[in-house]
């Protein structure tokens, strides 16, 4: 176990689709932990990977989280990001990889276990990832602890990447966790 390095760092938002939002259970919750990791990432320049599974039946990620300048986007069919083309390029060398996404028994455990078994150090923002139930999402959790991922919540992630509270932005990020 090791502490978040922000030069390591990459954040990576899985299937946060506007139809499935609505099915999941604390999914605007999850979306609000998601957004706030987002503006961090952005005034920390932590590069952003998004995914979007089979957005042509399922749309496009959900307004509520725009990408910015420094964001991929990979379109996948597979479950597991890892599988999808042009994935595992977009982390680049970045290997301590935060997590969030949706579902969580489903796109985010398959990929987690894609990048432990890549040797990526992963950790999985436990309050920004959502299931349709909360079973499925406590198994989920439990699984990928159990495979390897840190269970961090989006709080922990923010102040790891600030390191200190002389961070020099961290003027402008504590504001959005209050």
């Amino acid at each position: 176990m090791s502490l978040i390095d922000p030069t390591r760092s990459l954040l990576l938002i899985i299937d946060f689709q506007e139809r499935l939002l609505p099915a999941l259970q604390d999914g605007s919750e999850a979306v609000s932990i998601a957004t706030l990791l987002l503006n961090a990432a952005g005034q920390l320049s932590i590069p952003v990977v998004m995914t979007e599974q089979n957005p042509d039946k399922l749309g496009g990620t959900t307004s509520a989280l725009s990408p910015g300048p420094s964001s991929l986007l990979v379109p996948k069919m597979t479950f597991n990001s890892c599988q999808a083309d042009g994935f595992q390029t977009a982390l680049g060398n970045k290997n301590h990889l935060i997590v969030v996404g949706a579902e969580a028994h489903v796109c985010v455990l398959q990929t987690v276990l894609g990048l432990c078994e890549l040797g990526k150090s992963v950790f999985v923002v436990s309050d920004g990832i959502a299931s349709r139930t909360y079973q499925n999402k406590d198994a989920a959790l439990t699984r990928m602890a159990k495979s390897g991922a840190e269970i961090v919540t989006g709080e922990m992630v923010i102040f790891e990447w600030l390191q200190t509270a002389e961070h020099p932005s961290f003027k402008d990020i504590h504001p959005l966790i209050k």
